[in-house]
């Protein structure tokens, strides 16, 4: 059965002495009886999490886990403060105009906005489009800061995009580019609406997949975190699907580390 973990560090001990609550997580689809118990077995499911720390900013880290899925999530920013961010981002980012994306072997334009921010001399290719990064602003400064201090990595570049509402999307893919430096983990700050984050095995894509492991689908709160570490951009592809019922803008920010070619 594949399964993924979803637990903070200090219920590993409290899971040997059965202290242990379990949750089913979200599933995409529906089909009849028969095929929707197959799914069950299947299906990931989220094991234990310890109430946060009474001293603590920040909601416990919660483990996502699976067959070379590793990646950890909390609610970085709480509310107030991911508010007024969210008012920062939309009055001080410039996006970029007339972004395009080969994929397929055809140019897109891309259904939302995107800007990158980053150090200087750096820049980052990907689906035959290459982007230099605008300098630093302070509220991009700010974010960066909170997001090094809580995982104690450093990041020097941060793509940003910007989802009007539940129509705008990203598809499946992975960040697996050669100016990534190796090994290093991308950290996905989210503000705004909540939306669906899908993780799907590249092994598990289309038809005639060899393999059947189950999606991975995880909502992104307003002032969540989401650290995807070695290995799972590797195995793992991930995308932001449509949500029609979505109304209100989204505004996310990977951070990540980059070396100049």
């Amino acid at each position: 059965m594949e399964r993924f973990l979803v637990q903070s560090p200090a219920c590993k001990a409290a899971a040997g002495r059965g202290a242990r609550d379990s949750a089913e997580p979200k599933a995409e689809g529906a089909g009849c009886a028969e095929e929707g118990r197959r799914r069950e077995e299947k299906r990931p499911r989220l094991e234990g999490s310890c109430p946060a720390d009474p001293g603590s900013a920040r909601s416990p880290w919660k483990q996502i886990r699976a067959e070379g899925l590793n990646c950890d999530y909390t609610i970085l920013f709480g509310r107030p403060e991911a508010d007024q961010i969210f008012r920062e981002l939309e009055e001080e980012v410039e996006y970029s105009e007339g972004t395009k994306l080969h994929v397929f072997g055809k140019w897109h334009n891309i259904p939302r906005k995107q800007v990158t921010y980053g150090d200087a001399g750096l820049t980052y290719t990907y689906s035959g489009t290459t982007f230099a990064p605008k300098p630093w602003i302070p509220v991009l400064d700010r974010i960066r800061d909170r997001i090094q201090l809580a995982t104690g990595h450093t990041f020097n570049f941060v793509l940003i995009n910007r989802y009007k509402d539940g129509h705008d999307r990203m598809g499946e893919h992975r960040d697996d580019e050669r100016e990534l430096v190796p090994r290093s983990p991308i950290a996905s700050a989210s503000f705004g609406a909540c939306r669906d984050f899908v993780f799907r095995h590249a092994a598990s894509r289309g038809k005639a997949a060899p393999r059947r492991l189950a999606p991975v689908r995880l909502p992104l709160e307003h002032g969540s975190l989401l650290l995807m570490n070695h290995p799972t951009n590797r195995h793992w592809c991930h995308s932001l699907p449509r949500r029609k019922r979505v109304l209100a803008p989204r505004v996310n920010l990977t951070f990540r580390k980059v070396r100049a070619l």
